[in-house]
C-alpha cells in the first residue's frame, strides 16, 4: 500500500488527478490478474464539498437578487446586487496579505455573508431612493441619501467586524481553523462598505428611471412591476395595519412589552439549561470509510491476533452480502482492506498533534477497512452500516479492545477521563470501577483504557534477611544485570575494528529462573550469598508503556457514544456528579481530569466566551461614539439576547443539537442584529433633532425603518436557505452555524422593530425624569 501526500502548496485535486492517471496507465501495462486500485481518495471529498458550497452560493445569490428585485425598483435592485460580486472580488484580493487560501471553509464563509454584504447597500440605496421619490435631483439625492446614513452604516459594519473577532483567538487544537471565518468576513465587509458609500451612490446618481424602449423588455418590466406593486402593497399593509398598531400599544404600555420580551428570553435560558436542546461539541460528520480495529495486549503472538482478525473479516464479508441483498442497485461497499500488524487507515485518520504511526503498529493489532460509495450515491448512512457490522461481530475472547470508526472528523473521544495517582494499585481499581459504571449507560460503547499490559517480567523483592547482610536493592540489581546482561570491561583494537570484551555468566547458567535463584550475591563484607536467601522472585505481567501526569502514573478511560441515544456531555455530567465522587472517596490518592473532546470543548467555549465578552465591550464603546451617550448603546444591544432566542428556536425546529459551530453562529449574528438596531436608534435621534417629542420620534422612526430592516434580515435569511436545506454529508458540519445566523437574525428583527423603540422611549423618559429631579 502506497500513501500519497501533497507537499507544500501543491493542489490536492491536481495530485489526485495525477495519481489516477498513473493508476490507469499502470493497469494497462499489468497482467489481468494484477490490478492497481486508487483507494480512499480524499480529494474527491474536497471536490464534493467545494461543489456543494459553490452550488449553494449560486442558489443563495439568486434568491437574494430575487428578494431585492421584489421589494426594490429593478434598477436599484440591480445596483445593490452588484455590490455582492464587487465585495467578494475585493475580499479575494485581500487573501494573499492575510495568508488565506481558497478552500472549503473560506468558500463557506462567503455563503455566510451573502445576505449580510448587501445590508449596508440596502440601507444606502433605499435612503437615496426615498429622496428621489420626494422630487430631489438624482445626483443631489445620491449625495444627501448616502451622507445621511454614512455614520450609522460605517459603525454598523465596524461592529459586525468586531463581533466576528472572538473567533480569531479561540483556544484548543482546532482553534486555528476558526480564524478563517472572521478574516474572510472582515475582508468582504471592508469592500462592501467602500462600495455602498462610494460606488453605489455614483451609479444611482447617473441611473435613469426611464422605461425600456424595447417592447419585450417593456412588457416584462410592466409585468414584474405589477407583481412587485402587489408585494409592496402587502408589505405596506403589514406595516400600517399590523406593525404600527402593535408599536403604538407597545409604546403606550412599555412595561408590558418589556416584560413579554424578558419572559421570552428567560424561556430561552430555560430551554438551554433543561436539556430539551442537547449540546454536542462538534456535529457528527460521516466518512465514506468504515474502520474496525481489534487490539490484544502488547506482546500477543500474531497467531492469536489472526484468530480475532479472521472473525472480523468474516463479519465484513457477511455485512457485504447483506448490503448487496438489501441494496441490489447500489454498490455500497467499493473496496475492503484487511491488515494485521499495522493499522494504515486508523493511522491516517488519526494523524495529528501527538499521533504517531508507531502507535498503530504491533503483532497485537489488526484492522479491516471498508471504502464505501459516496454518501450521495447510497441510501444507507455510514453510521447504520457500522451499526450492522457491530451487531454481526461475535465476541472475541482475549481481545483488549474492539472498536469501530465512521466519522470524518473528531476532536477526540466524546468520553475521555484521565485518572492519576502515585499508587498503581489504586489507579487500576479506580479505572476498573469507572469502566464498569460507563458500560451501564445506554448508548455508550467501546469502553476501553490505556493501561497496556506488556510481556511477562520477573520482579525481585528483597526479604528482611537482606538487611542483615547489608545488601540493598541497588547492589542486587547491579550484580544481576552484570551477570545476565554482561559488563563491558575492555575494548581491543583489531585492525580497523574494535572488539568489546564483555564478562557475563555462561549461557547455560543464565537460561532459567533457577539460575537466578542460585546466583551468588557479593555482600559488603566480601562474603557471598544466594539470591534465594535474600530475595523473592515473582513472575508477572509487565507494561507496554508507562504514562505519567505531573510525575504521577496515569490511565485514560475512553468511550464512544451513540448520538441518537445520548451525548458525551450528558454522560460526563452524570459521571462527575455521582460516580467520580464515590470513586475518589474510596481511592483518595486518585485525581482525575477531562481529556479529548471534553477538554477541547472546554478550551474552545471558555476562550470564545471570554473573547465574546471583550467584543461586546468594544461594541459598546464604538456605539457610544456616534450616539455621544452612555445609555443609547445599551438600547441598541438590547436586541442581542433575542438573536440567541431565534438561534435556539431554529435548532429546535430543524431537530439539530447545539454545537460549537452553533455558538460561532450566535457570536457572528450579534453584529448583524446590532446593525438594524443602530440605524433605528440613529433615525429616532434624527427625528428628535427636528423638534419631535420622544414618542412621536419613536412612532415615526419605526414605520420609516420597517422596510429596510425587514429587507436586510430577509436577504440574510434567504441567502442561507439553500445551505440549511442541503442534505449532503459535506454540508452537515456547516448547517448549525447557518441556522444560528439565519433564524437568529429573523427572530431578532421582529424584536428590534418593537423592543428597540420601547427601550429607547423608556430609557430616555427615565433620563429626563432624573435630570428634572
Amino acid at each position: 500500500m502506497i500513501t500519497v501526500f501533497r507537499v507544500g502548496n501543491q493542489n490536492a485535486l491536481d495530485v489526485s488527478a495525477a495519481v489516477k492517471e498513473y493508476v490507469n496507465t499502470k493497469n494497462a501495462e499489468l497482467p489481468a490478474s494484477v490490478r492497481v486500485t486508487a483507494w480512499d481518495d480524499e480529494a474527491r471529498i474536497l471536490s464534493g464539498r467545494i461543489e456543494t458550497i459553490i452550488r449553494n452560493a449560486q442558489q443563495g445569490l439568486i434568491l437574494v437578487i430575487i428578494v431585492l428585485a421584489l421589494f426594490l425598483k429593478p434598477k436599484l435592485a440591480f445596483w445593490v446586487s452588484l455590490g455582492i460580486p464587487i465585495s467578494f472580488m475585493g475580499g479575494f484580493w485581500l487573501f494573499a496579505p492575510l495568508d488565506l487560501s481558497i478552500n472549503m471553509l473560506s468558500l463557506f464563509t462567503f455563503i455566510l455573508v451573502l445576505g449580510i454584504v448587501v445590508d449596508d447597500a440596502i440601507i444606502v440605496g433605499e435612503n437615496i431612493a426615498l429622496f428621489k421619490e420626494r422630487g430631489m435631483d438624482a445626483a443631489d439625492a445620491a449625495v444627501k441619501g448616502a451622507t445621511q446614513v454614512a455614520k450609522p452604516v460605517f459603525f454598523a459594519v465596524l461592529t459586525t467586524m468586531v463581533t466576528f473577532s472572538p473567533m480569531l483567538a479561540v483556544e484548543g487544537e482546532i482553534g486555528s481553523i476558526w480564524r478563517i471565518f472572521p478574516l474572510v468576513v472582515m475582508s468582504v465587509l471592508v469592500w462592501s462598505l467602500i462600495e455602498s458609500l462610494t460606488i453605489l451612490p455614483s451609479h444611482l446618481a447617473h441611473s435613469s428611471d426611464e422605461e425600456p424602449k424595447i417592447p419585450l423588455l417593456l412588457t416584462i418590466s410592466n409585468s414584474w412591476g405589477y407583481a412587485q406593486n402587489r408585494i409592496i402593497s402587502g408589505l405596506n399593509y403589514v406595516k400600517d395595519q399590523i406593525y404600527k398598531p402593535i408599536l403604538v400599544k407597545a409604546v403606550y404600555h412599555p412595561f408590558s412589552a418589556l416584560s413579554i420580551a424578558g419572559g421570552i428570553f428567560i424561556l430561552t435560558i430555560g430551554i438551554m439549561s433543561s436539556g430539551i436542546l442537547k449540546f454536542s461539541f462538534f456535529p457528527a460528520v460521516e466518512d465514506d470509510l468504515a474502520i474496525a480495529t481489534i487490539e490484544y495486549s502488547s506482546g500477543t503472538p500474531i497467531e492469536v491476533t489472526r484468530e480475532g482478525f479472521e472473525k472480523l473479516e468474516e463479519a465484513a464479508r457477511i455485512l457485504e452480502s447483506q448490503l448487496i441483498e438489501e441494496f441490489p442497485d447500489q454498490a455500497v461497499i467499493k473496496n475492503r482492506l484487511s491488515t494485521i500488524g499495522y493499522l494504515p487507515m486508523l493511522t491516517k485518520t488519526s494523524r495529528g498533534p501527538g499521533n504517531l504511526d508507531a502507535l498503530f503498529v504491533g503483532s497485537n493489532m489488526a484492522e479491516v477497512a471498508l471504502e464505501l460509495a459516496p454518501s450521495e450515491n447510497r441510501t444507507i448512512s455510514t453510521e447504520e452500516i457500522v451499526r450492522k457490522w457491530r451487531s454481526i461481530m461475535p465476541e472475541i475472547p482475549g481481545a483488549k479492545e474492539l472498536s469501530f470508526k465512521s466519522d470524518l472528523f473528531s476532536a477526540g473521544d466524546p468520553i475521555n477521563i484521565q485518572l492519576s495517582s502515585k499508587y498503581i494499585d489504586d489507579l487500576i481499581l479506580a479505572k476498573d470501577e469507572l469502566k464498569a459504571q460507563l458500560v451501564r449507560f445506554p448508548g455508550v460503547f467501546d469502553v476501553s483504557d490505556t493501561y497496556n499490559i506488556g510481556k511477562e517480567e520477573l520482579s525481585i523483592d528483597l526479604l528482611p534477611a537482606a538487611k542483615n547482610y547489608g545488601v540493598s536493592m541497588m547492589m542486587v540489581a547491579t550484580q544481576v544485570r552484570q551477570a545476565f546482561y554482561g559488563l563491558e570491561v575492555q575494548t581491543i583494537q583489531r585492525g580497523r575494528n574494535e572488539l568489546k570484551v564483555i564478562i557475563q555468566y555462561p549461557e547455560n547458567e543464565r537460561s532459567a529462573i533457577s539460575d537466578l535463584e542460585n546466583m551468588m550475591i557479593l555482600t559488603p563484607t566480601g562474603s557471598t550469598i544466594p539470591v534465594r536467601q535474600i530475595a523473592r522472585l515473582e513472575i508477572g505481567e509487565g507494561l507496554a508503556s508507562i504514562e505519567r501526569k505531573n510525575r504521577k502514573r496515569s490511565i485514560n478511560v475512553t468511550a464512544d457514544v451513540d448520538l441518537t441515544v445520548t451525548n458525551g456531555n450528558e454522560v460526563i455530567a452524570t459521571v462527575m456528579g455521582s460516580i467520580m465522587p464515590n470513586i475518589l472517596q474510596r481511592y483518595n490518592s486518585v485525581a482525575y481530569s477531562l481529556e479529548g473532546e471534553q477538554q477541547e470543548q472546554g478550551d474552545n467555549l471558555r476562550s470564545l466566551g471570554k473573547n465574546f465578552l471583550l467584543a461586546m465591550i468594544v461594541v459598546y464603546m464604538l456605539l457610544a461614539i456616534p450616539f455621544k451617550s452612555y445609555f443609547q448603546p445599551l438600547v441598541v444591544m438590547s436586541s442581542i439576547p433575542f438573536g440567541i432566542t431565534g438561534a435556539v428556536l431554529g435548532h429546535i425546529l430543524l431537530g439539530l443539537n447545539l454545537s460549537v459551530l452553533s455558538m460561532m453562529g450566535i457570536v457572528a449574528l450579534t453584529g448583524v442584529v446590532v446593525n438594524d438596531s443602530l440605524v433605528m436608534v440613529d433615525f429616532i435621534n434624527r427625528y428628535r433633532t427636528e423638534g419631535n417629542s420622544i414618542s412621536d420620534a419613536v412612532l415615526e422612526a419605526g414605520p420609516r425603518r420597517f422596510r429596510p430592516i425587514f429587507l436586510t434580515s430577509l436577504t440574510t435569511f434567504v441567502g442561507l436557505i439553500p445551505l440549511i436545506l442541503e442534505k449532503s454529508t459535506q454540508a452537515k458540519f456547516m448547517i448549525p452555524m447557518a441556522v444560528s445566523l439565519s433564524f437568529g437574525v429573523l427572530f431578532a428583527t421582529a424584536i428590534t422593530l418593537l423592543l428597540v423603540p420601547v427601550s429607547y422611549l423608556t430609557l430616555e423618559k427615565y433620563i429626563l425624569k432624573t435630570e428634572k429631579k
